[in-house]
């Protein structure tokens, strides 16, 4: 069981099927100022159904400010105006069924769960414990999905994955977007990584793989 925190405007149910789970759910209002409530939040869920503009700009701020993967919710007409840069961890119809409104949180909550052990390579360090990574002690601004392809990557290192592949271990098995997600995130990582950028290789017509050896 998950603490569920759900931010809305609305005064009616945002996820019905989310009532017939055991998840402990907390509602909030969809502003800013909830989220200094939200610090126990295992799972953020964003209501993006009626007002999806507002529903972007918070699901950016809850992805730098808290550690809590966010579940957008939106309905058939939203899915086309997603974007790579929002921040959520995976989207969610409204009127999903319980048995995939559950699917959808334990994958995410697996996805974003800290690790013990940080990843150390060449000068960079992973610190999965706490969602930050760093070049030489100097913090690199990454977002949630940045981090999370970094960090699989480096938990294996010089194995090659497909752009298939690390659609389904980093964005989710059924993530309805297409592999040119994962191009576009290993470009925005590179350029953060700045002397380090090829530490991310490129096997052509293959895909990527993590270069550094672990210290």
């Amino acid at each position: 069981m998950a603490h569920v925190l759900i931010l809305t405007r609305r005064s009616g149910d945002v996820l019905p099927s989310l009532d017939l789970l055991d998840h402990r759910v907390t509602r909030l209002a969809a502003e800013t100022a909830s989220l200094t409530q939200a610090n126990d939040a295992e799972l953020v869920v964003v209501d993006g159904v009626v007002e999806l503009a507002t529903a972007k700009t918070l699901c950016r701020i809850v992805e730098q400010t808290l550690k809590s993967p966010v579940l957008l919710v939106l309905g058939e007409g939203g899915l086309a105006a997603v974007q790579l840069d929002w921040g959520i961890a995976d989207v969610v119809l409204d009127g999903a069924g319980p048995a995939e409104v559950d699917a959808r949180i334990r994958l995410a909550l697996a996805r974003s769960a800290p690790r013990d052990q940080p990843i150390v390579a060449a000068g960079l360090r992973i610190d999965e414990a706490n969602y930050q990574a760093s070049i030489n002690g100097k913090p690199l601004d990454l977002t949630y999905k940045e981090f999370e392809l970094l960090r699989f990557l480096a938990s294996h290192p010089v194995r090659v994955f497909t752009r298939e592949q690390l659609l389904s271990e980093v964005w989710g098995y059924d993530y309805f977007g297409g592999t040119r997600t994962v191009d576009v995130h290993v470009r925005r990582l590179r350029a953060k990584l700045g002397d380090l950028e090829s530490a991310i290789g490129t096997v052509r017509n293959v895909g990527y793989r993590f270069e550094l050896s672990h210290d």
